[in-house]
């Protein structure tokens, strides 16, 4: 059985069926589905359908991000398997990947930025909020064609749980894989989603009317 359930994703917005598009809301360690659901108030919401999957036990995987991959294991494999499961149920009810947006914060962001070169399906856009690649500095990465898909990169210059080092290189790891990545280091060492994220995020999903 997987550690993380699909049927404990909230679903809320825009019936699938009916949808021009949708969001996967990825909330960060300790929180819950009904915290980053909290996001979508702020978002653009006509026609839009949001899923947001909940962690078992409110971790998508137990160590820290930049910890070798396998210490994080079978947590972040089983994470990164429901994300790739949510794409599937929205793509089969007629939703194109093109209109399927990615969205998390913290570990949630890292989760969504790993999932993106794992699974290279032309999506949307991918935002990782206070987020970086998941791994240590040098860890392999598939080679793959993003294609030019819309990333954010973004972190406060101080942030105390995602070192800033570990942004800039995933920044250009994610450009080397041909992603269209929009970096922004905000001052300060605030951990949060910040408003300029959020413009962002909210400029993607109006392009898809």
């Amino acid at each position: 059985m997987s550690i993380h359930q699909i049927s404990n994703t909230l679903r809320f917005g825009a019936p699938l069926k009916e949808a021009r598009g949708a969001v996967i809301l990825v909330h960060g360690r300790g929180a819950s589905a009904e915290d980053i659901a909290g996001l979508a108030d702020v978002l653009p919401q006509t026609g839009i359908a949001f899923l947001a999957p909940d962690a078992t036990q409110g971790t998508w995987y137990p160590q820290r991000f930049f910890m070798p991959l396998a210490m994080n294991e079978p947590w972040l494999s089983s994470g990164l398997a429901l994300l790739h499961e949510l794409v599937q149920e929205i793509t089969a009810a007629g939703i194109p990947l093109e209109r399927i947006g990615l969205a998390g914060f913290s570990q949630g962001g890292c989760l969504a930025l790993e999932y993106l070169v794992r699974q290279p399906a032309g999506l949307g856009f991918v935002a990782g909020m206070s987020s970086a690649l998941i791994g240590p500095e040098g860890t392999e990465r598939p080679v793959v064609d993003l294609k030019s898909v819309p990333v954010l990169v973004a972190c406060s210059e101080r942030d105390p749980h995602i070192p800033l080092e570990f942004v800039k290189s995933s920044v250009q790891t994610l450009k080397g894989l041909g992603a269209n990545v929009t970096s922004r280091i905000f001052p300060g060492g605030d951990h949060t989603v910040f408003q300029e994220e959020i413009d962002w995020v909210s400029a993607r999903m109006k392009a898809w009317r």
